[in-house]
């Protein structure tokens, strides 16, 4: 399909660093990542200096710069990624992992992940009626027979949920159960996450409008023990309940579907499940509240609907673990930030 033109200063390309050595990774996405700015987050607990090739327009931020805006919020592991998302001033932030390179579509070409993000956020989406179709307003696609002309129109897209070749995101126990089991499938549409209805939000390969729905973004429910912890996944699953709450309560969209990357393996499924599995038990808790969460008229930014939800964390489900106390209080202080950082961004200092 034919892509929208995308002018230079409308995207962010943020990269969490979490491995030392770059320069393959930037290498395979020199075509695409050339034409843009870049955000690179250096993870605060990789001890080694970061190695990156020249050649891209591109801002490094380090433990420092973090230590400058915040130290209760742990921006640790790939959560650094929301660092990238807090000092962005682009109206567009696609976000891709650094264990991931361009994946080739059906017919053998490099898939342009950020021009299809792009597309999927400025072309309208449709959460109020199901479009067996897919989405609509791709090329070769419309409107189905029976779906209301007055919801034709659509509303805004605020976030864009790519997928990945190779390895799929599976969680902890099941790729344990089938470690061989590789994604080989690749299915050229797109379509609207339907109104009310949850979704697991993975960080690898995502976009979003960050002028509608950036504060809602957030590293949350990461915390365990002493706070030193991180919970993998179950980081951005947390992340993903909030923000699509906010965004069925503004009547905006979310998309899922291409553009894909290829995933590289990496990673043991025994040691993720360390991490993972009091995060997972603590989901069973998380899916009835969100459910049942209606956020009040009288918010009516993204920034209001994260501090109402944060208060109805506290008050439901801080009683069943504390964590989620602290959970909600990271949402407060991430609120804050953001209010902040909007006005005076901090210079890297790397």
């Amino acid at each position: 399909m034919s892509h929208p033109i995308i002018k230079d200063d409308e995207v962010d390309i943020v990269v969490a660093a979490i491995q030392p050595d770059l320069t393959s990774f930037m290498e395979e996405w020199r075509p695409i990542f050339c034409r843009f700015h870049l955000i690179i987050v250096k993870d605060p607990d990789l001890q080694k200096e970061l190695i990156i090739p020249e050649g891209f327009n591109m801002d490094l931020y380090t433990k420092s710069d973090m230590d400058r805006v915040s130290t209760s919020i742990l921006f640790t592991g790939y959560s650094c990624r929301y660092f990238g998302y807090l000092v962005s001033k682009k109206k567009y932030i696609v976000a891709v992992d650094d264990d991931c390179i361009p994946a080739k579509d059906g017919k053998g070409f490099l898939f342009d992940v950020v021009a299809q993000h792009i597309s999927n956020l400025r072309l309208p989406a449709t959460p109020f009626f199901f479009n067996t179709l897919y989405d609509p307003f791709q090329k070769g696609a419309d409107f189905v027979r029976g779906y209301p002309f007055s919801l034709r129109n659509g509303v805004k897209c605020a976030i864009s949920c790519g997928l990945w070749l190779n390895l799929a995101d599976y969680d902890a126990p099941t790729q344990a159960l089938k470690p061989g089991e590789r994604n080989a499938r690749y299915v050229d549409a797109v379509l609207t996450v339907p109104l009310k209805a949850m979704m697991p939000l993975s960080g690898i390969n995502v976009a979003f409008n960050r002028e509608v729905i950036g504060p809602a973004l957030f590293p949350g429910l990461h915390l365990a023990g002493e706070g030193k912890q991180r919970w993998e996944t179950v980081e951005d699953i947390w992340c993903g309940m909030c923000a699509k709450l906010v965004c069925d309560h503004l009547g905006l969209g979310v998309k899922s579907g291409v553009p894909y990357v290829w995933r590289n393996d990496r990673g043991d499924a025994i040691e993720t499940l360390k991490k993972e599995w009091l995060g997972m038990k603590l989901m069973e808790e998380v899916v009835p509240f969100f459910q049942s969460v209606r956020l009040p008229r009288t918010a009516v930014v993204a920034e209001d609907c994260v501090l109402e939800i944060a208060a109805m964390v506290k008050e439901k489900l801080g009683p069943v673990d504390p964590l989620f106390g602290q959970a909600a209080d990271a949402m407060v202080e991430w609120v804050r930030l953001w209010k902040a950082v909007e006005s005076a961004s901090p210079t890297p200092g790397a």
